[in-house]
């Protein structure tokens, strides 16, 4: 009997001082985990919205730990609630999944007064972020590319434009020839990979002093596939 009362009965009752630091702890951890992710975001499409509901995710997970405690049947009432509610909000970005869910789980440690665990693991995840953002880790298109230029119409790649591209490529592969120009030329398009690079100035130039070369540019694809 006493376990049930223990169970289902009223839960336990917080202080002001320990409610106080629990909403504090989980603002102060949760801002640092806003930061982090501020600091290293390399994406398109910056969201103002999305920092302060890493924090304010964080303050609201602590303060739901908090008015649930040891309470079993007050725990079931608020996770009954909480699956009323359906988020529509689409998270392209697997990256954001986990800053999102770290900065809950923050919260959560907060709330169950687990203060050691919260302060490692936000520190410890701050610094593996860190690293994975500045490190080379899992890159494998640094110097991939993709190159563009036109040539008069009927005429096709000359050896002097392969020549310059192996050059300053380790790599080349043909992947479209198009009109341009209303007709007037054709517009070829190469996937390379860089050698270096430094190089990105040089196969331009190389390209543009060759006879009927045109419109040349280079578009680096990091930019654009890595993020």
């Amino acid at each position: 009997m006493d376990e049930f009362l223990t169970i289902f009965g009223p839960a336990r009752i917080l202080g002001v001082e320990q409610i106080i630091v629990s909403f504090l702890a989980s603002f102060v951890l949760c801002l640092m985990i806003a930061y982090v992710y501020r600091r290293t975001y390399e994406g398109l499409s910056y969201s103002r919205s999305f920092v302060q509901t890493l924090i304010l995710s964080g303050v609201i997970s602590s303060v739901l730990i908090m008015a649930i405690g040891n309470n079993l049947a007050r725990g079931l009432g608020i996770l009954g609630t909480l699956a009323i509610i359906r988020f529509r909000t689409h998270i392209r970005d697997p990256r954001d999944i986990i800053f999102l869910f770290a900065s809950l789980s923050v919260g959560i440690s907060c709330g169950a007064s687990v203060f050691s665990v919260a302060v490692i693991g936000t520190i410890g995840f701050c610094l593996v972020v860190f690293f994975l953002h500045y490190a080379p880790f899992a890159s494998r298109r640094d110097y991939e590319g993709l190159v563009r230029f036109s040539l008069p119409s009927g005429t096709t790649a000359s050896p002097d434009i392969q020549r310059v591209i192996e050059q300053f490529c380790s790599s080349c592969q043909l992947i479209a020839v198009r009109d341009a120009i209303q007709g007037e030329g054709q517009e070829f398009a190469y996937q390379v990979r860089l050698r270096d690079p430094s190089y990105q100035g040089d196969l331009i130039a190389g390209l543009k002093g060759l006879a009927q070369v045109s419109n040349v540019n280079l578009l680096m694809q990091r930019t654009t596939v890595e993020l």
